[in-house]
């Protein structure tokens, strides 16, 4: 995963609105009226097969499934892009990677970042009167990058396995390919470092203890709130807390995922015991699984991509394949959103954007095209179609990066480039490629 470092360290007055640590933070003053809040959970790397409300054969999300079952679950929801950054940018943004300037990942070497002149969800809310903090991101309390961008002493899982940090000053005499040992992975706390390397092990529960400290100190300041948790989890590689008794294949990453519905249980549990009624929890993932991890990655569910497999690629994370940008996504607001309702509503994380902007009762920037929609009417249960034409950008499986390969037409999708992410492998290039979209069919691409 790659993050939007420089936009938010060069601007991060502006990007949330005030600087503070989490753990001595005093906001003083309301806002007139009661405006809602909102809990947004970003997961990382988790298939659509990954949420048991989606997929029978998993059995690790019970806290995510209590939620589906409170709310609404949507089974047509889909991330803007297959691949980390772009996917982020666009959701911060309400805009593809085209009109943002985010069209690949950053890593460790980046210099760059989401462009300045972009205007971020927690820009608009701020001037609306909203406190905003981010958990898991590059700023306030998190991460700067991916968890795998960097040595850990306690490396966890992946695949291929990563060694620990070289000890003394010396460099690693055993360099892996994929594996970072010259940079011992750091944790911010606004931007200072708190702790280097990492211990994965923990990482969850300092997440989990930030994220609900804010919804508890902001709740009682009684301003309005947008939080943006950015788990790593189920990113590679898996810090599993509490392992299996065979930590091999499916098992390991069952493990992992107990740990992160565990996570935003606790989160959701903190919403319901300090402001339930008013505040609005959406859950959702940046892409699909990272096939390339075998056994460490998730499950896209039904959307197999079997015209792409049978040609030996990936139908998953970085291509348009169903797989690679179809995401879980659950909405949960008592008393506002329906209770135990599926919908099929073609959604993106596009939507997020204006949506929460419009239930802020804010108004969007001026000058500006944005790919989102207000989808209210969805969420309460009034309307149903949501778009009826969403794009799909190249996520880095073929062709130039952002630009738009595959497009759906309501039930129909059409591949102007096709690519799994070992492209060498496969004859790439293929013309109109239209399939039909049928939700529980194995030949959905």
């Amino acid at each position: 995963m790659g993050w939007l470092f420089l936009k938010v360290l060069l601007a991060g007055v502006s990007f949330s609105g005030f600087l503070y640590p989490l753990v001595d933070f005093c906001i003083n003053g309301k806002t007139r009226g009661q405006k809602p809040n909102f809990v947004i959970i970003l997961a990382d790397d988790m298939g659509w097969g990954d949420l048991g409300a989606n997929w029978a054969e998993t059995k690790d999300t019970a806290n995510l499934d209590k939620m589906a079952s409170e709310g609404m679950r949507f089974v047509d929801f889909h991330a803007a892009a297959s691949t980390c950054s772009p996917s982020r940018a666009s959701l911060l943004t309400g805009r593809l990677g085209l009109r943002n300037g985010v069209t690949h990942n950053f890593a460790v070497t980046s210099v760059g970042g989401l462009p300045l002149n972009e205007t971020t969800l927690a820009e608009v809310l701020q001037q609306a009167g909203y406190v905003t903090g981010m958990i898991g991101f590059d700023y306030y309390f998190g991460i700067p990058y991916s968890h795998d961008m960097g040595c850990t002493d306690t490396p966890g899982y992946n695949h291929p396995p990563c060694p620990a940090c070289p000890q003394g000053d010396g460099p690693s005499s055993n360099l892996q390919r994929d594996c970072y040992t010259d940079v011992a992975l750091p944790l911010y706390e606004n931007l200072n470092i708190v702790e280097q390397p990492v211990n994965l092990s923990s990482l969850a529960q300092k997440y989990a203890e930030k994220a609900t400290q804010f919804i508890q100190q902001t709740s009682t300041s009684g301003r309005p709130f947008l939080l943006y948790v950015a788990l790593a989890h189920m990113h590679v590689p898996l810090p599993v807390t509490q392992l299996p008794a065979a930590p091999r294949g499916r098992r390991l990453y069952g493990a992992g995922l107990r740990e992160m519905d565990g996570l935003v249980g606790q989160i959701k549990d903190k919403v319901d015991h300090t402001a339930k009624d008013n505040t609005f929890l959406w859950f959702t993932g940046d892409n699909g699984p990272w096939a390339q991890k075998c056994e460490l990655a998730g499950s896209v569910g039904a959307f197999t991509g079997v015209w792409q497999t049978r040609r030996g690629g990936s139908p998953a994370k970085q291509t348009t394949w169903e797989g690679g940008h179809r995401v879980p996504a659950l909405a949960y607001w008592p008393g506002r959103v329906p209770v135990n309702v599926t919908s099929t509503a073609l959604l993106s994380v596009l939507d997020i954007f204006p949506t929460v902007v419009a239930l802020a009762q804010a108004s969007l920037p001026q000058g500006r095209h944005f790919d989102g929609v207000d989808i209210s009417e969805v969420l309460f249960g009034r309307s149903q179609p949501g778009h009826r034409v969403l794009f799909h950008p190249n996520s880095g499986a073929a062709g130039e990066s952002g630009a738009l390969q595959t497009v759906r037409l309501e039930r129909y999708k059409a591949f102007y480039v096709t690519a799994g992410k070992e492209v060498p492998a496969l004859n790439s290039r293929t013309n109109g490629i239209i399939s039909g979209i049928k939700r529980k069919s194995h030949n959905s691409k």
